[in-house]
């Protein structure tokens, strides 16, 4: 009884897996001088849920914390299924970023910014940047990325917190690529994380 258990439990697991590898895409999320890990936290496992397998970490001015070591259990468990890169400048994640042929998104406040829903992400190489939960993105990050998008908001407050206004960004880039066949990894790289999945 407890084979065959787990022969059922071990045939899901590779399934789920499977699953899981075919929706994960190129997108990439950059978080700029994140100050609580728990911010981050939250964001990774927004990350996982959308398809995101890349996040690339700035710590510039704000104490630098291992990605893989902050959370909850629950975001803690997403952690452990994504790729992380650290940079201590913005302008060098940039022009990594730049380098690959990726459009670099920024995530602001100003009034010359895109309406994200009636922005068009045409790129399946999107980078969505992120700034500091108090101070925004840098002006270097504002100055050097393609473009800048806004969420809209119609209420007294105008401003979300980082976990959820990075959600409401990854949700809209995935809906508007996810039935696109270039929305997905090579076969190469998919080869690749199952084999490092598996191992997991």
């Amino acid at each position: 009884m407890l084979k065959r258990y787990i022969c059922v439990a071990t045939e899901k697991r590779k399934k789920r897996i499977a699953s899981v590898i075919t929706n994960r895409h190129p997108g990439i999320i950059v978080l700029e001088d994140i100050h609580d890990p728990h911010n981050a936290a939250a964001v990774f496992r927004t990350c996982d849920a959308f398809g995101f397998q890349q996040v690339y970490l700035i710590f510039e001015k704000e104490k630098k914390f291992n990605p893989r070591r902050v959370g909850k259990v629950s975001s803690a468990s997403a952690n452990k299924w994504l790729d992380f890169k650290i940079y201590s400048s913005t302008k060098k994640c940039i022009a990594d970023l730049k380098r690959k042929k990726y459009e670099i998104v920024a995530s602001t406040l100003n009034d010359s910014s895109e309406n994200l829903f009636q922005a068009k992400f045409k790129s399946y190489k999107t980078a969505l940047m992120f700034g500091n939960e108090h101070r925004g993105l840098s002006d270097a990050a504002i100055k050097l990325s393609h473009r800048q998008i806004i969420i809209p908001m119609f209420g007294m407050v105008q401003s979300l917190n980082l976990s959820v206004t990075a959600a409401i960004c990854m949700y809209e880039l995935t809906r508007q690529n996810q039935f696109s066949k270039n929305f997905q990894l090579t076969k190469k790289e998919q080869t690749e994380l199952l084999n490092r999945f598996k191992k997991m």
